[in-house]
């Protein structure tokens, strides 16, 4: 067991550090890039952006899942173990990618992704677009800069636990 709850720590360890990553990607590099561009181009930008997510790439939804269920089956694994990684780091890395970054991504930025994917950008005025692009790019990225802090502190909870 002890072997059991290494293995899905380290795991952990993986899956979260790459959804790290990916939000940290977002959070400097991609919508900064595209708070360059007109509203129009801006929106259907993302939909793009956001459609490569949403087609399902299996790798993509491996990472995901694993960065949810691995921390939790690691602090789980570990109570069932007599040693391994630290359980109350294990725990708390599962509580902040649950609640930091999972509960965020369906509360708030799959279903601000979700109504933007139904916008009509090319029969969108420029006011239109305006309204569009406020009513989106704001808060998702304020939530996505929370989902970033949380993965990032829940790889060094991991990481910590580990040591």
């Amino acid at each position: 067991m002890v072997v059991a709850s290494l293995v899905l720590a380290v795991g952990a360890v993986v899956a979260c550090g790459l959804v790290a990553g990916l939000l940290l990607g977002f959070a400097v590099v991609v919508m900064p890039g595209l708070a360059d561009l007109p509203d129009r181009d801006f929106l259907r930008a993302f939909q793009v952006v956001d459609g490569v997510i949403q087609r399902g790439s299996p790798l993509f939804g491996l990472v995901w899942a694993g960065s949810a269920v691995l921390p939790l089956a690691a602090a789980v694994m570990r109570f069932l173990a007599d040693d391994g990684p630290s359980a109350p780091l294990l725990v708390a890395a599962a509580v902040v990618v649950l609640l930091g970054v999972h509960l965020p991504t369906v509360v708030v930025n799959v279903p601000a992704n979700n109504r933007l994917q139904g916008v009509d950008v090319a029969g969108l005025d420029e006011p239109g677009a305006a309204r569009a692009r406020a009513a989106f790019e704001p808060r998702w990225n304020r939530w996505n800069r929370v989902r970033t802090v949380a993965a990032t502190v829940t790889v060094v909870l991991l990481a910590l636990a580990l040591v």
